[in-house]
């Protein structure tokens, strides 16, 4: 049977279990989650060695990065799944007096992720889990890019679940492309905006609903009453954890005029004190992430050679051995917008640090660009940290750290317009996966709305009058 004709069939299966589904209880749906939790928490080693051999992420960065976000947002939709499940009642106003109004969380049905090659087992199976939460069949699509990994997801699924249930298919293009063209119930994808335009389009033919969790330029400001150990030690780690191909990293600082010496000197001491304890070059440092393929490693290039023919200085940086997919966290100074490091989203090691005189001139700059996916400011002002949060927009805003936020479950995780669309994470992934169904119970006989029913007299008539001028 070829791809095609398989992936015909599971999606059938999974249309016919999906209206099975519908009825599925709490227990149901945590005996999924907690079969998940358990092949997870007996093959660490498995995925620990997968992910190393896609770009030799370091061990602990996978445990952090992949495995604890995933097993906590697994034990957080177990915990909280039946307030999650339960109607909601809402208030009856007396224009509906005798009538009882709920919200009803249903399951949307057949759900398809689409998941980025960046931390290939997190943002696979993290929507997975709120899929199962919601009672939804999935089917996973994971990134060619990262082949270990996408094979170990396959063999997780296949070990935990039936395919009626959750499936997974691999391959490139045409079998993303193949998968589109089914009428999904929901689409969850994670990736590039214009890959996300794409799957909106082939969204709308069926009118799937989507979640599209995107990226673009984060940027992070340094207010001038910052503490620059601690913004620059955040920075680092939020910038070169996973050599840089992070979508909330932070692309690229903007720093007061009047402190941007010390600041680049401590984002340098910062990079050596992580990276380059022994002396012996960021190079030799089993802490220190690979890019994941030669294309990815040749479209910095082209952005870091871009950058130095329009002017910019490598203040720190810039060493790269091809062979190895090694690129050295990278700084730049002295930025114009013309340079294409400034105008796409960077997605690698490479920290172009600006300057500004005041808040409102980078408040400006950031608002002629894009929404990005997150904001960052660094600064011990409560005051510049309301004015940044009011006077922009963007996914998150964090002060004083760095990608935090997406490890908090009770926050909604996504961007805003060009960075994305919808939430995920917690109750808010439950959401995403969910039909909030209106649900209205109405008394037999007598009501509030039957004396507006024709034949309109005077009597309709007053009461019209009366709604119109109290409700």
């Amino acid at each position: 049977m070829n791809s095609e004709n398989k992936i015909d069939q599971v999606f059938k299966l999974q249309k016919e279990e999906a209206l099975k589904l519908r009825h599925s209880s709490k227990a149901q749906r945590i005996k999924k989650l907690e079969d998940l939790l358990r092949w997870i928490n007996t093959n660490q080693e498995d995925i620990r060695k997968a992910i190393h051999a896609d770009f030799k992420k370091p061990y602990t960065e996978i445990d952090i990065s992949e495995i604890f976000v995933v097993t906590s947002e697994i034990k957080h939709a177990m915990k909280h799944l039946k307030g999650w499940m339960t109607p909601k009642k809402v208030s009856t106003p007396l224009t509906m007096l005798g009538s009882s109004s709920f919200i009803h969380y249903e399951p949307k049905g057949v759900s398809l992720i689409i998941a980025p090659w960046n931390y290939p087992f997190n943002l696979a199976l993290g929507p997975l889990v709120s899929a199962l939460s919601a009672g939804c069949t999935a089917i996973i699509k994971p990134s060619e890019m990262t082949p270990h990994t996408a094979a170990l997801i396959r063999r997780l699924v296949e070990e935990t679940f039936e395919p009626k249930h959750v499936a997974v298919f691999e391959g490139e293009i045409e079998t993303a492309q193949y998968l589109l063209s089914k009428p999904f119930d929901h689409i969850f994808f994670t990736g590039s905006p214009a890959v996300g335009k794409i799957i909106m389009k082939a969204a709308a033919e069926h009118l799937s609903s989507v979640t599209l969790e995107l990226g673009g330029k984060s940027p992070a400001i340094i207010d001038s009453r910052a503490d620059l150990k601690d913004a620059a030690e955040k920075i680092v780690w939020g910038k070169f954890v996973n050599c840089g191909q992070t979508c909330i990293a932070p692309d690229y600082v903007l720093v007061q005029s009047d402190i941007k010496s010390d600041f680049l000197e401590a984002l340098v001491q910062t990079l050596k004190s992580m990276y380059d304890t022994h002396g012996k070059g960021i190079e030799a440092s089993k802490d220190y992430a690979r890019l994941v393929n030669d294309k990815h490693l040749k479209r910095l290039q082209h952005l870091l050679s871009d950058a130095s023919m329009k002017g910019a200085n490598t203040y720190f940086g810039g060493q790269i051995h091809a062979a190895e997919k090694y690129f050295e966290p990278t700084i730049l100074t002295n930025l114009t917008p013309d340079m294409e490091v400034m105008q796409e989203e960077i997605f690698g090691p490479i920290l172009p640090v600006m300057e500004y005189q005041t808040l409102n001139e980078a408040i400006t700059y950031i608002n002629q660009n894009p929404k990005p996916l997150a904001l960052y400011v660094f600064t011990k002002s409560s005051d510049v940290i309301d004015q940044v949060n009011s006077s922009t927009s963007s996914g998150a805003t964090v002060a004083n750290d760095c990608v935090l936020h997406f490890l908090q479950n009770e926050l909604p995780f996504g961007g805003v317009n060009n960075s994305g669309m919808g939430k995920a994470h917690g109750q808010f992934g439950f959401l995403a996966f969910s039909n909030e169904k209106a649900v209205l119970k109405q008394r037999i006989g007598l009501t509030a709305t039957k004396p507006l029913y024709p034949p309109y007299g005077i009597t309709s008539k007053k009461i019209t009058q009366l709604l119109l001028k109290w409700f």
